[in-house]
């Protein structure tokens, strides 16, 4: 093919639909597990479309369907936005670095991989969706006019902004923050889903569809929700507002298109991360050399070397970071959602405790074959005390404030004060427990974290993690029994007035019972170094 076809000729846009479907047949050929799954998807996706979509056409007509079709389409788009960042790899003609050595200039490329991007079973559903939403408002003849542009520019909108997220952040979903990011994913997957949850509980209150008015009110005016409700405001004889709408949603393509056309065109002619030019400005970014930043605040010597090291850990390694992050995001989770579905206690801050304290199980199985480093600077109990009270510290750094913020968090959206002190107090007994029983777990029960794949459990011994997890949170809550009991004694005497006494109490017996488990456990991690190292090395 010729350079001018290629870089401005008609033939460029039919050439990119026809690798769209090269690449999508050639991946159902790599497999049946491959086809399977595909073709599971797209049955799906179809299930689904059709259910939503009769499901719009049987409430026109019902007051406040515009709302519910203003945020289903704002719920569309959203979906499109944060897609390329959790999926990288789900489409590879996202990645337009693969054509920056062909001679292609940015507009006719921008139009041919718009169009390319139609094809599938994503844009289908999304004019699915488009098009119920637009049944579901329309009325009378203008309606149904406004109808056709508006459900198209919902579509184009929704694959203009994926493909202008996905160039704008390529690089960064290319590198190992990007897949962090994608490991990331499941979490506000997760989150979402409570907020599905919520929200459907909410729909089917005696108030119905009225709920969702406000925030209707609101995306009316963002596109492209903004062209369904220009389908609702020409059947109600609004034309300015139809007319308005409409202009907001061209008026949002264009600008997407501009920026995806800029971003490509720098994208294509700047330098990356393997060419000279970035490696020297890396290189002179490292010289400066030594500990920067707030790790400079932590203590010298080998306490301080472990903690910086504990803490990169769970920044950088991708399993360790998605471990912190379910745990932190779960403990501010559950509070709330107790909270919105009527059943709201303060006790619930105390999944903070039992989620952080959890992470100090398992110590050196984020190391895996690397622990033979560790294990060589380890010679007497008093080595090993040091680096699990160094790994324990670590984690402390950031269990308490969070612990301290879900506790009052809770305390104010519950607007329960007067159990601050006592929750405070045993949330920091607790995590002090799951200190001490996750260093004794970690030198009895070690395992090997995989570093590819989802699996969180080496083969094999999947046994010897349920029993550490499981057995240690079980002894970890018996070692809280006498502050609890001391709780209820003096709820049962009526001494309401000393249950302040629980808060420092409760510090102190946490700090005490964490530096006993960490001095039971230090020799028997000198002990078992060598069937540490190759229970960790499995992985």
């Amino acid at each position: 093919m010729s350079t001018e076809s290629v870089a401005g000729g008609p033939a460029l846009t039919p050439l990119f639909v026809r690798l769209k479907l090269s690449l999508l047949r050639n991946g159902l050929r790599q497999s049946p597990g491959r086809t399977v799954a595909y073709i599971a998807s797209v049955v799906v996706g179809l299930l689904f479309a059709a259910g939503v979509v009769l499901g719009l056409i049987a409430l026109r007509g019902t007051p406040h369907v515009g709302a519910l079709a203003v945020l289903l389409t704002g719920i569309l788009t959203l979906g499109w936005a944060v897609m390329p960042l959790f999926f990288p790899s789900g489409d590879e003609t996202l990645d337009p670095t693969r054509l920056v050595m062909l001679p292609l200039r940015p507009r006719p490329l921008v139009v041919s991989l718009l169009t390319a991007s139609l094809v599938g079973i994503g844009p289908f559903v999304t004019l699915a969706l488009a098009t119920g939403s637009a049944v579901a408002v329309a009325d009378g003849a203008a309606a149904a006019v406004v109808a056709v542009p508006a459900v198209v520019l919902v579509v184009l909108v929704c694959a203009a902004l994926a493909r202008a997220v996905a160039t704008a952040s390529v690089r960064l979903l290319t590198s190992r923050r990007g897949r962090d990011l994608a490991v990331l994913g499941g979490l506000f997957i997760a989150i979402g889903g409570q907020g599905v949850n919520i929200a459907a509980q909410k729909l089917g209150s005696p108030d119905g569809l009225s709920v969702l008015e406000p925030l209707g009110d609101v995306l009316r005016w963002v596109p492209p929700a903004s062209a369904v409700s220009a389908i609702e405001d020409a059947g109600h004889g609004a034309y300015g507002r139809a007319a308005a709408g409409l202009a907001l949603t061209v008026l949002a393509l264009v600008l997407l298109l501009w920026w995806w056309q800029r971003t490509l065109t720098t994208l294509m002619t700047s330098p990356d991360s393997s060419t000279l030019q970035a490696v020297e400005k890396d290189s002179r970014r490292s010289s400066d050399g030594g500990v920067r930043g707030p790790a400079r605040l932590l203590p010298d010597g080998r306490t301080g070397t472990v903690m910086l090291r504990t803490l990169r850990y769970a920044w950088r390694d991708p399993k360790s970071k998605m471990s912190w992050a379910t745990s932190i995001g779960v403990g501010l989770l559950v509070p709330v959602v107790s909270s919105v579905q009527g059943n709201g206690s303060i006790y619930t801050a105390f999944s903070a405790s039992a989620l952080l304290g959890m992470q100090m199980y398992n110590q050196f199985g984020q190391d895996t074959s690397a622990f033979w480093m560790v294990a060589s600077a380890i010679s007497t109990p008093r080595d090993a005390y040091l680096e699990l009270r160094a790994r324990a510290l670590a984690l402390s750094l950031v269990a308490i404030p969070y612990v301290t913020l879900v506790v009052i968090g809770t305390s104010a959206f519950l607007g329960d004060w007067s159990s601050f002190l006592e929750i405070y107090g045993l949330s920091l007994a607790l995590l002090g427990a799951l200190v001490a029983t996750g260093a004794l777990a970690s030198a009895l029960f070690p395992y090997s974290i995989p570093s590819e794949g989802n699996k969180n459990v080496a083969p094999g011994q999947a046994a010897i993690a349920w029993i550490s997890m499981f057995g240690g949170v079980a002894v970890g809550a018996v070692l809280s029994l006498p502050l609890l009991a001391l709780t209820i004694w003096l709820h049962v005497s009526g001494r309401h007035d000393l249950l302040w006494i629980l808060l420092p109490v409760g510090a102190l017996y946490g700090v005490g019972v964490a530096q006993l488990g960490l001095r039971v456990a230090a020799p028997r991690v000198v002990r078992r170094l060598p069937e540490i190292l190759a229970a960790v090395s499995k992985g």
